[in-house]
């Protein structure tokens, strides 16, 4: 069964830094693809990042590029987000998701396993 375990999530000012963790289990970094999304109170869920290791990918969603950054350390099958200059609008709940499909996209519904999510808040 693959699982997946986020974890990083903290309070953090505007412009500070943060990053999270996913630890895959029951599969591995190069047989899946993985994203980070995330959903905000009273918003839809939205992808942020993608990374497939099977090319070697990955993709940003504007309102992060450049900010943002994914990346995995496949000996600890473990996937990362380092998220700097964070802004008041980066608030919301993080979530890692896994598909054993070759996607590039972080559409919430190409991705059948989840994690449970990860609280980020940052304070103007």
């Amino acid at each position: 069964e693959v699982q997946l375990q986020a974890s990083g999530g903290g309070v953090v000012q505007a412009g500070g830094s943060l990053r999270l963790t996913c630890v895959l289990s029951g599969s591995t970094v190069d047989d899946s693809t993985i994203a980070w999304l995330r959903q905000a109170p009273g918003k839809a869920r939205e992808g942020v990042a993608t990374i497939n290791e099977r090319d070697g990918k990955t993709f940003y969603a504007d309102s992060v590029k450049g900010r943002f950054t994914i990346s995995s350390e496949k000996a600890r099958n473990v996937v990362y987000l380092q998220m700097n200059s964070l802004k008041p609008e980066d608030t919301a709940t993080y979530y890692c998701a896994a598909t054993a499909d070759s996607v590039w996209y972080p559409i919430p519904n190409l991705y059948d396993v989840w994690g449970q999510g990860t609280q980020v808040t940052v304070s103007s």
